[in-house]
């Protein structure tokens, strides 16, 4: 994902022209297919090296883009191997580009494939303009610069509880049109929060926070009774209902574009449970929402959703994945912080160890692992 960067969507359904891959309706299509030749209008000292300059170079030169002396700013990235790049064109909008690692087959491009799935609900989310599968450069048409997150300092009170339930409403949507449209020409379908994954990602956590970034060294007897304890909450969790789940639905991955929000970052979209991307949101490591705000779009999801069962059973769940949520992304800083040199997210850990320490609280049935962790964690005691 982009912090600083997205793109518009036009709600339209994506068609093939060409070589390019573009939505119906867009400004501006790109025919990719010519020989790549040089662009000398690039930022080159901001382009991350020769081989992003040379591949920025070869797409703006197929597409016709080079003509319009285009400018190129990199723009910043966060926890993805992506690197993305803004066009800037003096007589028409700016596009966005997406480097990836290596060459793709958009057929089978995690990214495009779920956006095609998401653009049939409709939800708003990012416009493919084209792409160059040889070079590993997917166009998308640029949203602008306003996250959720950054806006919410400067939104008023109703702004926010309006932005929150247009949020919340997302969910809803995806939840719904995802069950409408399950086929397995769709990548999500196939995956899921399973056990494997769940407790890969809180191995995660033990390795990234527990470990590296926290310095601790579990015996092998310690080791074993904190992953029983964790089989224990994957369990549970791998047995609820599924639905589709964007997997990292947060206010950094919404971004705001004429009071409308557009969902970002959505190429690892996933089966899970019905409660997963409503943690993400609501305990959010990267904002803080008061209780009573947490409590009211708890009961308007549940108004939306039609309540099948007790609040009370939902509320439990709704902590219960809450818990799993937030060690994994405690594992995420970690990894970020140590592995990946990126101290960027060390000012997250003390709100997200906050929402450990405070679904602890109301999981009395994981007191035991509370206390295992407690002994290396001091937050959680």
């Amino acid at each position: 994902m982009v912090h600083g960067s997205w793109f518009m969507v036009h709600g339209s359904r994506f068609t093939v022209r060409g070589s390019g891959f573009s939505p119906r309706g867009s400004r501006s299509r790109f025919a990719v297919g010519a020989k790549a030749g040089n662009v000398t209008t690039i930022e080159r000292r901001q382009t991350q090296g020769s081989d992003a300059r040379e591949r920025i170079d070869g797409y703006l030169e197929r597409s016709g883009l080079a003509a319009e002396n285009p400018r190129v700013v990199p723009l910043t990235g966060d926890a993805s191997d992506r690197r993305y790049f803004r066009v800037l064109m003096p007589d028409a909008p700016s596009i966005v580009l997406a480097l990836y690692a290596a060459p793709f087959d958009v057929r089978t491009l995690p990214f495009v494939n779920v956006a095609t799935l998401m653009a049939k609900m409709p939800v708003p989310i990012p416009g493919v303009l084209g792409h160059a599968e040889d070079l590993g450069v997917l166009a998308l048409e640029d949203l602008g610069d306003v996250t959720l997150q950054a806006h919410l300092g400067a939104a008023s009170p109703a702004e926010h509880a309006a932005l929150y339930r247009q949020a919340v409403a997302l969910i809803a949507t995806l939840q719904r049109r995802g069950a409408d449209l399950t086929s397995a020409d769709y990548l999500p379908y196939g995956i899921a929060f399973d056990v494997e994954k769940l407790t890969w990602e809180l191995d995660f956590f033990t390795k990234h926070f527990l470990e590296a970034y926290r310095g601790v060294t579990l015996t092998p007897d310690q080791g074993d009774a904190l992953r029983a304890e964790f089989a224990q909450l994957v369990k549970r969790l791998a047995d609820e209902p599924r639905v589709l789940c964007h997997r990292d639905y947060h206010s950094r991955n919404l971004m705001l574009h004429e009071s409308q929000l557009y969902i970002i970052d959505f190429q690892d979209a996933r089966m899970g449970p019905d409660t997963y991307d409503l943690v993400s949101l609501l305990r959010d490591s990267y904002v803080d929402l008061p209780d009573q705000t947490v409590e009211e779009l708890l009961a308007y999801f549940l108004a939306l959703k039609g309540l099948t069962g007790s609040e009370d059973e939902f509320r439990d769940r709704f902590d219960m994945m809450a818990l799993q949520r937030n060690l994994k992304a405690l594992g995420t800083f970690g990894y970020q912080t140590t592995a990946r040199r990126n101290p960027v997210y060390i000012q997250y850990i003390p709100r997200t160890l906050k929402y450990v320490r405070d679904n602890f609280g109301q999981q009395p049935q994981f007191a035991r692992m509370r206390e295992l962790l407690a002994t290396y964690v001091e937050e959680f005691r």
